[in-house]
């Protein structure tokens, strides 16, 4: 599991394994390879964010080689659907055919827009830009506040279970 602290709030963000391993299998390698994206879901446990869900590209949204556009009604969906399982969105995913990612000024303007917009109990929203080295290097972990992004740093090492 890839550990983010969020500042000084004492809550962590946690990758399970198979987010990661989904991030990797949509990494822009070639020339060819479109940006990909979609949805974070997460098990909230206290200070605890564990991300265990993350979509894949829908055959509805539009992909390019530096844009990434989702099915907004099908976004909706997967979140019903989700939280039927107790799974929280918590924000976005998406590729860029980068080494080490940076958040375009079109993804500032959208991370913004996506925290201001939506209904929901949370501080801010995730977002992950997936780059083409592994992870950590080759992922950007941004949390949103709908005025500002704030890049997080992994943690290396281990955690208390229970972070107070």
């Amino acid at each position: 599991m890839l550990h983010y602290p969020i500042g000084t709030s004492g809550e962590i963000i946690h990758f399970e394994p198979a987010v990661l391993a989904h991030f990797a299998q949509h990494r822009q390698l070639r020339f060819w390879h479109r940006e990909a994206g979609g949805q974070l879901f997460a098990r909230i446990d206290g200070q605890r964010i564990v991300v265990s869900e993350a979509t894949a590209p829908r055959p509805n949204d539009r992909r390019g080689r530096f844009f990434f556009a989702p099915d907004r009604a099908c976004e909706q969906a997967e979140i019903d659907a989700m939280f039927a399982r107790d799974l929280h969105y918590i924000g976005d995913w998406h590729t860029h055919p980068e080494r080490r990612p940076t958040p375009s000024s079109r993804d500032h303007k959208t991370m913004s827009s996506r925290v201001r917009l939506s209904r929901h109990h949370l501080a801010g929203f995730v977002f992950v830009i997936v780059g083409q080295l592994p992870p950590p290097c080759g992922l950007t972990v941004i949390v949103h506040d709908g005025a500002s992004g704030h890049v997080l740093l992994p943690h290396y090492g281990n955690l208390p279970t229970n972070p107070a």
